[in-house]
């Protein structure tokens, strides 16, 4: 919200691969990032001793007043505590649960405080940022005309050509993923206009025979829930559809095992035919539903929605230490079986957002339980061992990258692969909030140095925006000195040997031959996806280090990234994605995901915002 994929060997191969493809095209992942909901920390208003939180008793459908500041700043609502209930089943499950396991209820603990204390700032500084933050809006108002005037109510606008797209359901994912962007915009207008538009939208059957229900759950309910919280619940209709939402995602769960159907055949499950979790599941898609489900569940004081993802997370715990890669999850989950036998392990594409939510459950759960900090610690020793490397570059900065590894089949050597992903950028902000909630200050110069990876990324391609997947060279010692020709032959060998041209050349020559026909940036080496899809990733761990250390070198390498993007993504009707981060004059490609409006401008815009706008002490990212 804002609160961030069968059978025989070989179709199971090809079903991994096709899946895997899809996730990255498409996926955003990470999150990604419901602004779910208040954490009910200290921040909060205080309650009276012993008493318990209430809800909100909001008018219906209360106007946004242009004239009141406060309209735009994030309204947290207090923390529901969700009853235990004893709903009746209906008559169409399968696979009933018998005993519903309850939402974690009494007073929250204290979490630490995560965001930064800022201090006045001068003059000059608060021109410099409302200008930046002006420009910002205006790319979002600019993106928005676009979607309104060419898709309106579709899930994606084709900003190149002006049609649209049907890829998530056809219930206008760009229209309710981007709701809680617009309230914190302060588009009165804009905002009033999508929410009647919800209204003419039939959300009980999608326009697609098989639903993503990863991808659906994180645009369609996390922007509904996003856009209900940050609006302090002025607009009941929000959790109206949230809940309409959730009740049809519901029927995915509906297995032996309740663990959920990914690609859901929706159609045939409501005629009661029978399903089975996947054999072959993506672990992002079956471990990133946590954050949305549970906030529903608080919201609704339905509990069911809490048990279907709880269920779950105990198997992810319970199977934690026994997999290839102790403490880690591999990408590929069989969910029929809640097993784990894959060998690849990342925190980047296909897998990303279910180590992302650990912190951010336990935040949104007040820390009622010790689980996800359990989780999340359990899995940073391996990830701090073999998931992050420091990577040469030619400024010797001291920079991080996350990266993948495979474990042979008999789990005695553990290969990286060195290779980094937009994707993977979230890590940056997740380790940062986890360094502060669990109190590992340590913790904290490693999410900087991965943030700053992120920011190194960005700053060294010919467009000044970050390739999608590449490779760097791993330090060979903590020097970390640069050394050209080790570049250089890492290049090499990493390009096709079979080439007649480079026969009798030296690695060194091959190396140096390479990066230049390929343009290839000092330090990279090499490219293997060069787009650039305006994913959301880096510049949210760049605003959430931002708001933890108060840093303003942040604030500068993110205008950096938006004038760069902006420059090169944008059209006459909005924003589109290009092919090619190494040529200044980049293909670009008809396609607008819905989390360039959704997150990847909020976070740019939230960044030059005042520190009370998506303070991290109210709000689950």
């Amino acid at each position: 919200m804002f609160l961030p994929r069968r059978k025989s060997t070989v179709l199971a191969l090809a079903s991994c691969i096709a899946i895997c493809l899809w996730y990255f095209n498409y996926s955003r992942s990470t999150l990604r990032p419901l602004l779910s909901s208040p954490q009910h920390l200290p921040a909060s208003p205080p309650l009276a001793s012993g008493s318990a939180p209430q809800a909100p008793k909001p008018p219906a459908q209360a106007p946004i007043n242009d004239q009141d500041e406060k309209a735009t700043t994030p309204v947290p609502l207090p923390y529901l505590e969700a009853e235990p209930t004893t709903e009746s089943v209906k008559a169409s499950e399968r696979y009933p649960v018998k005993s519903l396991i309850p939402i974690p209820t009494g007073a929250s603990v204290k979490i630490p405080k995560v965001q930064h204390s800022f201090s006045t700032e001068t003059q000059k500084e608060k021109a410099e940022r409302e200008k930046r933050l002006t420009a910002v809006k205006e790319s979002f108002v600019h993106a928005w005309a676009g979607y309104k005037k060419y898709a309106w109510k579709e899930d994606e606008l084709a900003p190149i050509r002006g049609g649209h797209a049907t890829t998530f359901g056809g219930w206008g994912a760009t229209l309710v993923d981007s709701l809680d962007t617009l309230w914190m915009m302060g588009l009165k207008e804009d905002f009033e206009e999508a929410i009647k538009a919800l209204e003419e939208i039939d959300f009980s059957k999608p326009r697609l025979d098989q639903l993503n229900v990863f991808e659906t759950t994180i645009r369609y309910l996390g922007g509904f829930l996003g856009a209900y919280d940050l609006s302090g619940g002025r607009y009941p209709i929000l959790l109206d559809k949230a809940k309409e939402i959730g009740n049809f995602l519901y029927g995915a769960f509906d297995t032996p095992n309740r663990l959920p159907v990914t690609r859901w055949g929706w159609e045939e499950a409501k005629k009661g035919a029978k399903q089975e979790a996947d054999e072959t599941a993506l672990i992002a898609e079956i471990g990133s539903l946590t954050l949305e489900f549970t906030r529903l569940a608080q919201l609704t004081k339905e509990a069911k929605f809490y048990d279907a993802v709880q269920r779950i997370t105990n198997i992810l715990d319970e199977q934690q230490n026994k997999t290839a890669l102790p403490g880690l999850w591999p990408v590929i989950m069989d969910a029929k079986h809640g097993k784990f036998s894959d060998v690849g392990f990342t925190l980047g594409g296909m897998a990303d957002s279910t180590y992302e939510y650990l912190p951010k459950q336990h935040m949104l759960l007040g820390g009622l339980t010790k689980q996800y900090k359990k989780m999340y610690e359990t899995a940073m020793v391996p990830i701090m061992k073999h998931i992050f490397f420091r990577a040469m570059n030619p400024e010797n900065r001291g920079i991080l990258v996350s990266s993948g590894v495979r474990v042979n089949e008999n789990a005695a050597v553990i290969v990286p692969d060195f290779q980094g992903q937009h994707l993977a950028c979230f890590t940056g902000g997740m380790v940062g909030i986890g360094a502060k909630i669990f109190d590992r200050p340590d913790d904290l110069k490693t999410a900087r140095q991965l943030v700053d990876g992120c920011v190194w990324g960005y700053n060294h391609t010919q467009t000044g925006i970050m390739p999608e997947i590449f490779h760097m060279v791993p330090c060979k010692d903590q020097a970390c000195k640069w050394d050209e020709s080790r570049w250089l032959k890492a290049v090499a060998i990493r390009m096709d040997k079979t080439e007649r041209i480079f026969e009798g050349m030296t690695d060194e020559a091959k190396g140096k031959w390479v990066a230049e026909d390929q343009r290839l940036p000092r330090g990279f080496s090499s490219i293997p996806d060069r787009k650039y899809i305006l994913r959301p990733e880096a510049i949210e761990s760049v605003f959430v280090i931002y708001r933890i250390t108060g840093e303003k070198k942040y604030q500068d390498a993110a205008w950096r990234m938006f004038t760069a993007i902006e420059k090169y993504t944008r059209t006459d009707i909005a924003n589109a994605a290009i092919h090619d981060v190494t040529t200044t004059n980049p293909t670009k490609d008809d396609r607008m995901e819905s989390f360039w409006l959704a997150e990847t401008l909020k976070y740019f815009y939230a960044i030059f915002a005042t520190p009370d706008v998506l303070d991290l002490d109210l709000y689950v990212l």
